[in-house]
């Protein structure tokens, strides 16, 4: 039996089997083979009538008699009979509407029932078992451990499990997919052990191996793609990218700060500054927690740049945050060049003041093309930006560094467009929570630098999930808090109202009701269906006091800084992953005040729920996203469908060890050596 062969060359079954099975993409022997089961049931202990449970499932060998078909008034057949165990011991037995039965069992039988054993008055009786026949071939269905196989339509585990037996001699004409090397390092069994060990296992530690080699290959096979794709893109845009890291710079950059850089920021930037210096294009993501310090990290890294006479690109997903990273940045950039100037070495005041521009949709068109103009004769160091960075007319004369913050929230074509604009270093920085296992799975062509620390000595944020029934002695709060002068965000799932979700809070009709409740407020209203200088002159006004209360979607989940805000009110609040509410959390919290974060619920029952529990107790992003993970799965929690994460089991993205061994081997099979071991600025 050839792998290749056709299954309705093969199998004796129907038409309707057949296009079931192609619907699942499963058209060859070898297609077959390679569906595997979803988990094993042990039924290989059989029992007697005397020892088996009630109302449990069970398994007795015996024969069968006196079968016979009845009809029931209501048209119904049944088939009934008497099971003789082989102890002698008997039950009644009945299967609903398949007549077959009969034709199938004939009196006298030798069979293996498995199914829930009930008592029926005086007697026991089995209702409708599964049923195989002993002595014509080994049992499939009971005496053993009993494979259970994802089903589709007339496709059942049972039929499944017959037509394994057919063909699972072909099991010998199954290639090797791991390399010799690797299947010794790591005492895998080889592939046909492991699809037999699933197909027909002897013994639980069978199954056992043969899904750890199974979670290792899915593993491996990632990883290879990625260390392939990684080394793949560097060697197309290998080019004079070698920028020498300026230690005193940092160090100086460092000594200019109002606070002492955390240990994670000076490992990360030591990482990227290694990165760098090589010849090939870096490709490092940064993952850091809300308020852990990426935009310290990319000034440094891109002062080492503007050292090197290179340029940098930082492009974001909005113009509210490209406008906050601009007066950011340019702010650390410029009292930086002032303090080298006085307090710097000789040799580091030279450092010339970054010439930092802005590029968004809707920059004025002449000041866009001076820009551009610019940038293609090396007149900018640093351009920050949205989209516009992709276009083509947008050139550059030596673009060195490329940063794109929030990756995630751009599609594959984009980074790649802004890319291929000089092959410059690439650094991803993202401030979602990712757990670091599925992160080196997701993002496996980067390096990864985490910043696990917050720089200075921010106040935690109260948190607390709120019924409907205390509303009103939260939003008392809220008042009193706005009349001290602080400010407030309160978010809803929706920007209008739903006839299908009417119970759930909308951003038009939450700010009306604000300002009919509160008069004495002022009330700003934001969301994604706005045009960009409509959410800016909103932010602004917001930034700038002139509102207390912003009602917003989740659009503001990401950069928006605004230190006066210290209270987030989010309505609906089981609506959302645990890592978005970490997010919304983080709009909060950025200044001296004490902040506070009330998680409002649809109804009593969902305030007392364990994950909103969760977001009272813990305030590590990370810690959020591995619980997240868990409850929810991978999906569409951290926007990783377009990195091309196939389904693949939580278990294993939460395994640590798995992932290292697997990225270990791929890279070793792949000829291919791991970097430095990364240090400090503090480290000599």
């Amino acid at each position: 039996m050839q792998l290749s062969t056709p299954l309705a060359q093969v199998l004796r079954t129907t038409k309707e089997h057949i296009a079931a099975l192609e619907s699942l993409g499963v058209r060859t022997v070898e297609d077959l083979l390679l569906y595997l089961p979803r988990s094993h049931e042990d039924l290989s202990q059989l029992q007697t009538l005397a020892d088996a449970p009630l109302d449990a499932k069970v398994t007795v060998r015996g024969t069968v008699d006196q079968l016979k078909l009845v009809r029931t008034r209501s048209g119904k057949q049944l088939v009934k009979g008497v099971f003789i165990d082989t102890e002698g011991d008997t039950a009644d037995v009945v299967w609903f509407n398949q007549p077959h039965i009969k034709r199938m069992l004939p009196d006298g039988a030798d069979a293996v029932l498995t199914g829930k054993l009930t008592e029926n008055g005086y007697r026991l009786q089995f209702q409708s078992p599964q049923f195989e026949r002993v002595g014509e071939r080994p049992l499939v269905h009971a005496g053993r451990l009993v494979p259970v196989y994802p089903q589709h339509d007339v496709i059942t585990t049972k039929w499944l499990r017959e037509k394994m037996v057919l063909i699972g001699n072909a099991i010998d004409e199954l290639p090797e997919s791991l390399p010799d090397e690797v299947l010794a390092e790591e005492h895998l069994p080889s592939r046909r052990t492991m699809i037999r060990s699933l197909h027909f296992p002897c013994a639980p530690e069978d199954v056992t191996r043969a899904r750890g080699r199974l979670a290792f290959e899915q593993m491996y096979r990632l990883q290879e793609q990625a260390v392939l794709r990684r080394r793949l893109w560097q060697r197309e845009h290998q080019q004079r990218l070698r920028t020498p890291m300026q230690i005193p710079l940092i160090r100086a950059l460092f000594a200019s700060l109002k606070f002492t850089p955390t240990k994670s920021q000076k490992i990360a930037i030591y990482e990227i500054l290694l990165d760098m210096e090589k010849d090939v294009p870096m490709s490092r993501l940064l993952e850091g927690d809300v308020g852990s310090g990426k935009t310290l990290v990319a000034v440094a890294v891109m002062s080492n740049a503007i050292a090197s006479r290179g340029q940098s690109a930082l492009m974001v997903p909005t113009e509210v945050l490209a406008r906050q990273h601009a007066e950011n940045i340019g702010k650390l950039l410029i009292n930086f060049h002032t303090w080298l100037q006085t307090h710097g070495e000789a040799t580091l005041q030279s450092f010339p003041l970054p010439r930092i521009a802005l590029l968004t949709g809707s920059t004025p068109r002449g000041e866009a093309e001076d820009i551009k103009r610019r940038l293609a004769t090396g007149g900018l160091d640093i351009i920050i930006g949205t989209h516009a960075l992709i276009e083509e007319s947008v050139t550059f004369r030596d673009l060195r560094l490329v940063i794109v913050d929030e990756q995630h929230r751009f599609g594959v074509l984009q980074r790649e467009r802004l890319l291929e604009k000089g092959s410059p270093h690439f650094l991803s920085m993202t401030a979602t929570p990712i757990p670091r296992t599925l992160a080196l799975t997701a993002y496996g062509d980067h390096d990864l630098s985490v910043l696990m620390e917050k720089p200075g000595r921010r106040v935690p944020i109260h948190t607390k999930a709120v019924a409907p029934r205390n509303r009103r002695v939260v939003e008392r709060f809220i008042d009193q808090q706005i009349g001290e002068g602080r400010q407030a965000f309160v978010i809803c799932p929706l920007i209008t109202e739903s006839e299908e979700l009417d119970d759930v809070r909308n951003v038009e009709q939450e700010a009306q009701r604000l300002r009919e409740e509160f008069p004495h407020r002022r009330i700003g209203m934001l969301h994604g269906r706005l045009k960009p200088w409509e959410k800016e002159s909103i932010m602004r006004a917001f930034r700038d006091r002139e509102t207390d209360i912003l009602v917003s979607t989740s659009v503001i989940e990401v950069g928006i800084d605004v230190p006066n805000a210290t209270i987030i009110l989010i309505e609906g609040a089981e609506r959302f992953g645990l890592a978005q509410l970490h997010q919304l959390r983080g709009r909060v919290g950025r200044a001296e005040w004490k902040s506070h974060c009330f998680l409002f619920t649809t109804n009593e029952a969902q305030a007392s729920s364990p994950r909103l529990r969760a977001m009272e107790r813990h305030d590590s992003g990370f810690l959020l996203a591995e619980m997240d993970l868990k409850l929810r799965g991978p999906g569409e929690i951290y926007g990783l469908r377009q990195s091309g994460l196939p389904d693949i089991t939580v278990a294993h993205l939460l395994n640590p060890d798995l992932i290292a061994r697997a990225r270990r081997a791929a890279e070793k099979a792949l000829g291919i050596t791991t970097g430095e071991t990364a240090k400090s600025f503090d480290v000599p």
